[in-house]
């Protein structure tokens, strides 16, 4: 089990794995088929209400992350196919946030990471 995180904008590799899109928003300026995605998984996203609460403000940070936990823990059968996914192998979530330490993706990826380890 391996899940990692990359910007949309970044090339596709072949250590990616399965290549999951959790924006809520098509990224913009992106085609599908540049993006060589295996699912846009828009319902792990964060809700739009919260996105927009949280406008990638640092200081808001804390409060979007527990947040954010609240609306995955509401929603376990959003979470069927990422979790599959990253315990099959190696899994990439991909994300068009600017903010590469403070973004939903590593968030999920290290609540995914806490849901497989048990």
């Amino acid at each position: 089990m391996r899940i990692q995180v990359k910007r949309v904008y970044e090339p596709p590799s072949p250590t990616d794995g399965k290549r999951y899109l959790v924006d809520r928003l098509w990224p913009r300026g992106m085609r599908k088929e540049s993006l060589q995605i295996d699912g846009w998984l828009r319902d792990v996203a964060p809700s739009s209400a919260l996105r927009k609460w949280f406008a990638h403000d640092p200081e808001k940070w804390p409060e979007f992350q527990r947040r954010y936990r609240a609306e995955l823990n509401a929603n376990p059968e959003n979470l069927v196919v990422p979790l599959e996914a990253a315990r099959v192998g190696i899994m990439t979530l991909l994300c068009s946030a600017r903010d590469v330490e403070r973004n939903s993706a590593l968030l999920l990826a290290e609540y995914l990471r806490e849901r497989l380890q048990g």
